[in-house]
């Protein structure tokens, strides 16, 4: 994604109109010229790669446009590495303890690279020459990163990713976002709930795969502090969307005055006509790290107990429940596990709403305990479920002592 000082839009009232290059000839050959800069600078370091973008931008007034196609591909195509003998803050003191032991001169120099290169060859087993000391002294710091592997797209993919791009970049200051998504596949739903999942947004499903689902995200200013992490993690939403065929968005943005300070409030919009293109995998992404870690941790023990990532749509009246885990026992026995982290005191009260709702009686609720349960008025002696409460890491044996 692009950061904010490269977005450009502009404001129309209080809708919010974001910039897009059209694919075609003239865009492709700008964007075929920065990719062509950048195949010529592998093997070179970052610094100097970042002077020949430099030279590219020129005094063009379309700067920020070049900046921004090249920033995507610096972050998104680029493999930058740190090529040294040894690690630069252990080879730097090597260095410089063997230079204090003679007065110093050019020649003292050599003769203190060319002892260090005889010993780290036989230290490493392999040849080390004095010109790779040279280089990898400071080749720590960016701009002297080499630039190993770029893996180029093709132009028009490029131009794709910034269009993409710079309609993320509005939902960096959203507060609020209504999403429809209507008359899919189920396959498309579980996809879209399970990257919901994987950005560990703050959701309210409403609706059924028959009719479709109104689906109400909570933005970073929403919360205490506003948080433009949060903001990224529903910007990073849309290219998952863009798997889903049938559907439409509305968020409201808050954003200050650069000059005035003022809070303004503006609108966005986007529908499945928006022609966006997702460079999301259609496959089933990866689950957050605590659901990863606890899926790790359970393949080490010794049980009967199977457990499932893949687990169906759980239909609850106007609404539905994605549960994170399925555990299945092979005498037919199973039970569903969601995992309930730290969330604001109206997410909880609609999810344990949900819980009650859903008349399963196979639910394990896995719940952090630094959630203020109290406080956002949930009782738990109301919960249908059993409970399991954990800090930051969720056991697997403690979900072990309550399947038996």
């Amino acid at each position: 994604m692009l950061p904010t000082e490269l977005l450009i839009n502009r404001q129309n009232g209080e809708e919010i109109i974001p910039k897009r290059l059209p694919i075609n000839p003239e865009s492709c050959a700008i964007a075929n010229e920065l990719i062509i800069g950048f195949q010529e600078a592998v093997g070179g370091t970052q610094g100097e790669l970042d002077r020949k973008l430099s030279e590219l931008e020129g005094d063009s007034p379309d700067y920020r446009l070049k900046r921004g196609l090249a920033h995507l591909l610096k972050t998104s195509f680029c493999t930058f590495e740190i090529v040294s003998p040894l690690e630069p803050p252990l080879l730097r003191q090597r260095v410089f303890a063997l230079a204090a032991q003679s007065v110093p001169s050019p020649q003292a120099t050599e003769a203190t690279l060319e002892h260090l290169s005889l010993a780290l060859s036989k230290e490493l087993n392999r040849e080390i020459v004095p010109q790779q000391i040279r280089t990898g002294l400071y080749a720590d710091l960016q701009e002297n990163r080499i630039l190993t592997q770029f893996d180029d797209p093709a132009p028009e993919a490029l131009l794709h990713r910034y269009n993409l791009s710079q309609v993320q970049g509005i939902f960096y200051r959203a507060s609020q976002m209504t999403l429809n998504a209507h008359r899919n596949v189920p396959g498309e739903y579980k996809l879209l709930f399970r990257y919901l999942k994987l950005f560990q947004l703050m959701t309210y499903i409403e609706g059924d795969a028959d009719h479709g689902f109104t689906i109400t995200i909570d933005g970073p200013t929403s919360l205490f502090k506003p948080s433009t992490r949060y903001g990224l993690a529903i910007a990073k939403l849309l290219p998952a969307l863009l798997h889903v065929t049938k559907w439409s968005l509305k968020a409201t943005l808050q954003s200050r005055d650069p000059y005035t300070g003022a809070r303004r409030t503006g609108r966005f919009s986007l529908n499945d006509k928006c022609g966006l293109v997702t460079h999301y995998p259609p496959g089933k992404p990866y689950d957050s790290m605590l659901e990863a870690a606890f899926a790790n941790r359970w393949n080490s023990l010794k049980t009967e107990w199977v457990l499932e990532r893949e687990v169906d749509l759980v239909p609850i009246p106007g609404s539905v429940m994605i549960p994170d885990f399925r555990l299945v026992h092979p005498d037919g026995r199973d039970y569903l596990l969601e995992i309930v982290g730290y969330w604001r005191p109206e997410y909880l009260q609609k999810k344990f709403a949900q819980v009650r709702r859903s008349e399963c009686d196979n639910l394990i609720l896995a719940i952090s305990e630094r959630l203020n349960l109290e406080k956002a008025g949930i009782k738990m002696a109301n919960v249908p479920a059993k409970i399991i409460w954990f800090k930051d890491k969720l056991s697997p044996k403690a979900v072990l002592e309550v399947l038996d």
